[in-house]
């Protein structure tokens, strides 16, 4: 019995999809076929389906907006859980926003911002969700995930379970999440603002963001070494424009790569150039900010 069938009958209700295109669903635009996509809409419908899938070994992977990721090309017999069914968004006691991992970073920044709640501002216009902005530590330099979080709740041994911020250890674009810990939602904090000042302080950061390469990327690819742009480095080592098939350095932005119709392993390679040829011509490693999701290795 292949995959689809065996979730369709151990979880009848659980929103399933066959061949799962990466290309499709990802902002980078590459990327193989999922065997299985599976969706829970609830948290405890995803620790169900986790604790099966671990049972009885199947494998699997997590995605959240797509946004951040380089996927490998190819077919992954396996299933692919996303957790964009929860979304569940309300407000909670002393300015407490509950988001669910499915929540989109718009859809949060507009509930926030309708109830005069600041802290969020510095997230408009990242294409993310709430899961994924939490395990990644989303953000700009003006403010990440880890200046809102309150409280996380995520799968740990096939119980939902709830990680103060100090247990969340986050740091510049990391947390404890990347290790596999499934986010399934969170508590996050804001701060009583006027209305006005809100608006002015999205709006700014929505002008900013004008400014930022077109097309198909997964955003910056790099993380900033402390007290200096990866993009900058990346510029005066004279990679700006240099392609790999179908990708390419930005012209506009060198911290992000382009897609034109190239494959992972074009990307992958590009991501590889630069970081060695920054590293041999000014010592500095470094790290990539991307996620590569990947079955092979």
């Amino acid at each position: 019995m292949d995959r689809f069938s065996v979730l369709s009958e151990r979880f009848p209700r659980l929103p399933l999809e066959k061949d799962f295109s990466f290309r499709r669903h990802t902002t980078i635009g590459c990327g193989g076929v999922a065997e299985v996509c599976a969706m829970p809409g609830s948290a405890e419908s995803a620790a169900a389906l986790l604790k099966f899938l671990q049972r009885e070994k199947i494998p699997y992977l997590m995605m959240g907006a797509g946004a951040n990721v380089l996927p490998q090309e190819g077919r992954f017999d396996g299933v692919l859980v996303r957790f964009t069914g929860l979304c569940g968004l309300f407000l909670a006691e002393n300015g407490r926003i509950f988001a669910g991992a499915g929540v989109t970073g718009g859809a949060l920044c507009r509930f926030a911002r309708e109830r005069s709640l600041g802290g969020f501002e510095p997230f408009t216009g990242i294409p993310m969700s709430v899961g994924g902005g939490i395990v990644m530590n989303a953000g700009v330099a003006e403010g990440h995930f880890s200046d809102v979080v309150e409280r996380v709740y995520a799968i740990d041994s096939g119980k939902l379970r709830g990680f103060s911020l100090s247990e969340c250890e986050f740091s510049e674009k990391r947390s404890l999440f990347q290790a596999g810990l499934p986010v399934i939602a969170a508590v996050l904090r804001g701060t009583r603002t006027p209305r006005e000042i809100l608006e002015e302080r999205s709006g700014f950061f929505r002008e900013k963001r004008k400014d930022l390469p077109k097309g198909r990327s997964m955003g910056c690819c790099f993380v900033n070494p402390p007290g200096l742009s990866a993009g900058k480095l990346i510029d005066e080592c004279g990679l700006k424009g240099v392609s790999c098939g179908g990708a390419y350095v930005s012209p506009r932005h060198a911290n992000f790569i382009i897609n034109e119709g190239g494959s992972a392993e074009d990307i992958g390679k590009l991501l590889s150039l630069v970081k060695e040829t920054v590293q041999k011509k000014t010592g500095i490693a470094l790290r990539e900010e991307i996620r590569r999701l990947g079955w092979d290795t």
